[in-house]
């Protein structure tokens, strides 16, 4: 995975993480529901932000595969490789 895009990724999570969870438990295993507290309408933020950051459009099958911050960073990858094509 492409470090620069999972710093880039770790601090659109920050930004949405409840008070009690700090951003040192942002891995690539990290369940973004179930292990990083996020609720679904930070979720949804989430979404948003990451296709302003990395200029790409994420459908309901991506939000709904997008369960830990490797999937993401999977997606994010898939999605800017079909951009360039």
């Amino acid at each position: 995975m492409d470090q620069q895009h999972l710093d880039r990724l770790k601090k659109i999570i920050a930004v949405y993480l409840p008070e009690d969870v700090d951003q040192g438990a942002i891995t690539l295993t990290s369940d973004l529901t179930s292990e990083l507290n996020i609720n679904s309408s930070h979720l949804v933020d989430i979404i948003l932000d990451v296709e302003d950051a990395f200029d790409i459009t994420l459908e309901n099958d991506d939000m709904d595969n997008m369960k830990t911050v490797e999937d993401a960073l999977r997606i994010i990858k898939k999605k800017r490789a079909e951009s360039t094509e």
